[in-house]
């Protein structure tokens, strides 16, 4: 039997334009979603920067009302605002600051540069470096056309009224928990996977801390959560491991509470993505591969270790300093075999490696990574190539190449568990 349309059943004139209205309601809402204007999360697409004599505006035009808390930081000099998450659809290159041309001084502004991403699930952060000492005199959100403006009001003062302001805004700090709301990882499941080896991956930097970029479309922090996901697909695969990312969205974690998160789910190996740019490149390419140490191996590693350690400052985070030497001797050596473990592991990857890409021509090398400190989890960082070089990020951009990579990195995690295998079996056969 033919289904019979609802327009064929003997409806008033009153019922049918009801029926159109309704139609029409229903097409209007879906477009309100389409175009992010009934989004249940406020949309960024514009912004601009307004100069009215010693006060500046930073104006963010959204979908919806948003408040935000602001305050500054020092070393280096810059605000800190945070607002319940946002949607930034921003045009590519937004907050870079102006090009200066060779040779020139640049201008000194108050605002030099901005940089904006989801800081912690349900929560972004925008990150405004100060070019100039500045207070910020007022937060607040305004209707306008379309939605609404956030406003951002900020002061010039000199350098006694700054060095002021944030020590009012550390001494705010000292009950806010700045770890509650980064991701954290279950302890290892009951249900019979807890016997797999459990491996963490750590793609690199995340949300407002973007990493190396080749360009404003090429950013770090996609690359190495891409290749990330690739490695997690073909790990998970094998069916031997069971395997933790330390962020699984677009997500800033602290340096800290990504070496928690794999000592929380007793991790056996822990592989933290990244990927590498030089200013002055010269024709270097190819994957490294490091691990930690009191003392860097070479001037290369003491730099990206420098440059990786900072990722907390880059959003806003005050930087950690270790907590110190532990004295303990079970301590000591614990961390002494996690560092031999760590080091084979490097090993491993660096004759693994050579049948999926090309390696750097010092490929395994040492320096005191934050992330990488866990004293009873092998670590290693894996630079995938230089963004500094237009081969490597060819490369790095290529689904073909990043399944290549990943199955590569398989079959040296698989190596090197076999290892471990094997030298625990001998280590039992000597006790007898």
């Amino acid at each position: 039997m033919m289904p019979v349309s609802l327009l064929d059943q003997p409806l008033s004139l009153r019922q049918k334009v009801s029926f159109f209205q309704s139609l029409a309601l229903v097409a209007g809402a879906l477009w309100l979603v389409s175009t992010g204007s009934l989004s249940a999360q406020p949309v960024a697409r514009a912004a601009r920067i307004e100069q009215d004599g010693a006060t500046t505006r930073l104006i963010f035009s959204l979908s919806a009302r948003v408040d935000a808390d602001a305050y500054v930081m020092s070393s280096p000099d810059r605000v800190i605002v945070d607002m319940p998450e946002v949607n930034f659809q921003l045009p590519i290159g937004s907050g870079a600051g102006e090009p200066v041309a060779r040779g020139k001084k640049p201008v000194a502004k108050v605002v030099a540069s901005y940089r904006f991403g989801q800081f912690a699930p349900g929560k972004s952060r925008l990150v405004i470096d100060l070019g100039r000492p500045a207070v910020v005199l007022a937060t607040h959100a305004i209707p306008a056309t379309g939605g609404y403006e956030l406003i951002i009001e900020l002061q010039e003062v000199d350098q006694p009224a700054f060095a002021a302001a944030v020590r009012r805004a550390a001494q705010e700090a000292i009950a806010r928990d700045i770890l509650s709301d980064t991701p954290r990882a279950s302890q290892k499941p009951r249900d019979g996977s807890a016997a797999l080896p459990v491996i963490v991956i750590d793609p690199g930097h995340g949300g407002i801390d973007v990493g190396a970029q080749a360009s404003a479309a090429v950013q770090e922090k996609d690359i190495v959560f891409d290749f990330a996901k690739t490695l997690r697909s073909q790990l998970e695969k094998t069916g031997r491991y069971k395997v933790v990312m330390t962020r699984n969205t677009d997500v800033f974690v602290p340096l800290a509470q990504r070496v928690k998160i794999a000592r929380d789910v007793s991790a056996d190996l822990f592989i933290s993505i990244h990927a590498d740019i030089l200013s002055d490149p010269q024709g270097v390419s190819g994957a490294t591969f490091y691990t930690v140490s009191d003392k860097a191996s070479d001037r290369e590693a003491a730099r990206l270790a420098e440059k990786e350690n900072l990722a907390d400052s880059v959003a806003g985070l005050e930087g950690n300093d270790d907590a110190g030497d532990v004295s303990d001797i079970l301590f000591d050596l614990t961390r002494r075999e996690t560092r031999t473990w760590s080091h084979s592991f490097a090993k491993t990857l660096v004759r693994y490696w050579g049948e999926a890409g090309p390696v750097n021509k010092n490929p395994h090398r040492s320096a005191g990574f934050k992330v990488l400190k866990a004293p009873d989890v092998p670590s290693v960082l894996l630079e995938l190539g230089y963004l500094s070089n237009a081969r490597d990020t060819a490369s790095l951009t290529r689904p073909e190449w990043r399944g290549k990579a990943a199955e590569a990195a398989t079959r040296a995690v698989n190596s090197f568990f076999a290892n471990r295998a094997g030298s625990a079996a001998a280590g039992k056969a000597n006790n007898r």
